[in-house]
């Protein structure tokens, strides 16, 4: 008989994504010229589906998978664990395949939840999956990472959306305010269908200009943000991740998303590290114990991760814009030390809480 905790059965899943982060950030320093182990020179051309399928796929598919309890979920993190393990050996296109029925189980624990609760940020999760669903459709029938990073994109901002307007529920938005983040969504999908187009790009880039001010305006971090300890932290950590959410949807209105540009990779890294990783540092203090049923203690310390993350991004967009090619890898450096930095933290502040004695 199998008695160890369901919450431990979870521990092999977030492995796998893991192993996708840092084959993930390898691959991106070797596409700036940084020696790196052959493993993850290798897989270089696969530094956009490893980042998002390979790990963040799988993070959100077991968060999605223990909140539905339902065992055929976590084929969804299964499944892109997988297809970044197929992924890094080389086995291609059945990466692409197994992150597309990833997603399409994503998609079906999404909407199983939406139909247990109709809500608008149930909803929002739906729309989240399906764009991370229709580019990896996209990808496996031979379109390049470059020409679906849009949906991609679009699958984690607008799942990072959904469950902001989750929390939102202690400070609802009007019904105008839910409107217009309705139309706002309407907006981002039109632009993603007509990408190819030249219109595409701008209406992109508008929609998550539009959707950083509503986020900024709806959100209860400008309230948060003068509480203490964790809750300030989380606080911070949203509100620097919607500054850069408008700096990427702004580079993508004025220059595009045309690959190999100075321009692309300010904008990709804008959204994806600035944004995306911004809101990872913020919830892992709640998602990792809801997920694994551990202790994630507080400490100051989680700011030094967010500085660094912050800081090298600065410098990686400064050499993006000045075209210095050594300060960008400087950049990309330190954004690989400050991921590295956060997982450190997260299992020092877990270790850190198996040890704290019972209060009571």
């Amino acid at each position: 008989m199998n008695t160890r905790p369901p919450a431990l059965r979870r521990v092999p899943l977030l492995a796998l994504g893991f192993a996708g982060l840092v084959v993930g950030v390898g691959a991106g320093l070797a596409r700036l010229g940084v020696g790196v182990p052959q493993l993850m020179a290798s897989a270089a051309a696969l530094h956009g589906p490893l980042m998002v399928g390979a790990f963040l796929g799988v993070v959100i598919s077991l968060e999605r998978a223990v909140a539905l309890g339902r065992g055929w979920a976590y084929a969804g993190p299964l499944l892109a664990g997988a297809g970044g393990i197929a992924a890094i050996v080389g086995a291609m296109p059945l990466s692409a395949w197994l992150l597309s029925a990833a997603s399409a189980v994503l998609v079906a624990a999404s909407v199983t939840i939406f139909l247990r609760q109709r809500a608008l940020f149930t909803f929002t999760l739906v729309a989240g999956a399906a764009c991370w669903c229709a580019g990896n459709l996209l990808w496996a029938r031979g379109a390049a990472p470059y020409q679906v990073v849009a949906w991609w994109l679009a699958f984690l901002i607008v799942t990072i959306a959904g469950e902001r307007l989750e929390l939102s529920r202690f400070l609802p938005p009007s019904p105008f305010a839910q409107r217009v983040f309705v139309a706002i969504l309407v907006v981002l999908g039109v632009s993603l269908v007509g990408a190819q187009q030249a219109w595409g790009a701008p209406m992109f880039g508008a929609s998550l200009l539009a959707l950083a001010a509503w986020l900024g305006r709806q959100d209860i971090a400008w309230r948060t943000v003068r509480a203490k300890a964790l809750t300030r932290f989380i606080a911070v950590c949203l509100l620097s991740g919607y500054f850069w959410l408008a700096v990427g949807g702004a580079v993508i209105v004025t220059r595009g998303l045309e690959p190999g540009a100075h321009a692309y990779d300010f904008a990709v890294h804008a959204l994806g590290l600035g944004f995306v990783f911004s809101m990872i540092f913020g919830h892992a203090p709640v998602i990792f114990p809801a997920v694994l049923r551990v202790k994630m203690p507080y400490s100051p310390l989680f700011y030094g991760p967010l500085l660094l993350l912050h800081a090298s991004l600065l410098l990686r967009v400064a050499g993006d814009v000045s075209g210095h090619l050594d300060l960008l890898r400087v950049g990309a450096w330190g954004n690989a030390l400050a991921l590295a930095a956060f997982v450190a933290g997260a299992l020092t502040s877990v270790l850190r809480g198996r040890r704290s004695p019972p209060r009571g």
